[in-house]
């Protein structure tokens, strides 16, 4: 009696581990069969952070729309052709597709570690937003907003510039949610990404360090003229006066730039070495964005005005931000074989 029961516990038992491993043997090829992505615990907060990065990218989209500011009396608009478009409705478009994969709870990672890096970036962002609309006219400059050379002596705020705002503000929230949920989410690879992530990381902080250097610059400026003096009859260099830089401007905007250009630096840094492989793509990706976003507002800036041109420290960003894109597409097909 004892043996036929023997013998029935051990079928059972067979049975069992067989349905359980071919139960769990599609989870872990259905993420990603090449690098054997295994994705395991995905907290609610991983949909929250989703849906605020799509509302960011809604309220960007939108701001593209309206008056972004009243400046002096003339009505500005972010929208000017297709480079206008391009600078401003690049990190809204990333922002509603990576949103999208969080809905979906794919690669969940991926999108924790951009929506992380983007919040960070985007509070220095915010804060420079802020002083444009609230306390630029405190002491009244030449700027370049939305493509246009302007003297801030008068500043109304827009529907753009409020949309632009609240994207920001949504930005900011799902980098804290995404941050908040990165401990509590499980996602690991075989780590196809080791072998180069010291060559990654070092061309991301040389990338990184080019971009905060440009940025502390204009990147579309005022050029010098030429004019002869009519008491001497020499040619003498007339100085014209430009935008100001993103460290010359005082209150808010100094501090978020000093923000934007610290943050920017540390996460170049610290992108690369973020587990998954796949993490390391989203917080590359952000960054690049970032870069590349505040490059084409200097080339839009330029073709957009006969009275400002693009400058080196504006090539220098795009040039950066192509870089930093390069190095998002190679951690994107770094694969290992599997044995």
């Amino acid at each position: 009696m004892s043996t036929r029961d023997d013998r029935a516990r051990t079928v059972r038992t067979g049975s069992t581990a067989r349905r359980g491993t071919g139960a769990s043997a599609p989870d872990a090829s259905a993420a990603g069969a090449e690098d054997r992505v295994v994705i395991g615990t995905v907290p609610p907060a991983v949909r929250l952070c989703g849906l605020l990065l799509v509302l960011a990218g809604l309220a960007g989209v939108l701001a593209a729309v309206p008056t972004y500011l009243v400046v002096g009396g003339e009505e500005l608009r972010q929208v000017r052709g297709v480079g206008g478009a391009l600078a401003t409705l690049l990190g809204p478009a990333v922002h509603l597709a990576v949103g999208a994969t969080l809905l979906r709870r794919a690669v969940p990672k991926f999108g924790l570690a951009y929506a992380a890096v983007a919040g960070a970036l985007a509070v220095g962002e915010l804060l420079i937003e802020l002083y444009r609309g609230s306390s630029s006219t405190a002491r009244p400059g030449v700027e370049v907003l939305a493509g246009e050379r302007v003297l801030t002596s008068s500043v109304q705020l827009g529907a753009g510039w409020v949309l632009g705002v609240v994207a920001l503000v949504l930005t900011v929230l799902a980098g804290v949610v995404g941050a908040a949920a990165w401990g509590r989410t499980v996602m690991e690879d075989r780590g196809p990404l080791d072998p180069i992530r010291s060559v990654l990381a070092g061309a991301a902080v040389l990338l990184g360090v080019v971009a905060v250097l440009s940025l502390a610059l204009p990147a579309a400026d005022v050029p010098e003229q030429l004019r002869i003096d009519p008491a001497t009859g020499m040619r003498v260099v007339v100085m014209q006066e430009g935008p100001q830089a993103l460290l010359e401007r005082p209150g808010l905007a100094l501090l978020g730039g000093l923000l934007l250009a610290g943050t920017l630096l540390l996460c170049a840094v610290l992108a690369p070495s973020l587990r998954p492989r796949l993490a390391a793509v989203g917080g590359l990706l952000a960054v690049a964005v970032t870069v590349l976003r505040a490059g084409l507002a200097g080339v839009r800036d330029a073709a957009s005005s006969d009275e400002l041109v693009w400058t080196v420290p504006g090539a220098g960003l795009v040039l950066a931000g192509l870089g930093l894109l390069g190095l998002t597409a190679v951690a994107w097909r770094a694969r290992r074989t599997a044995a």
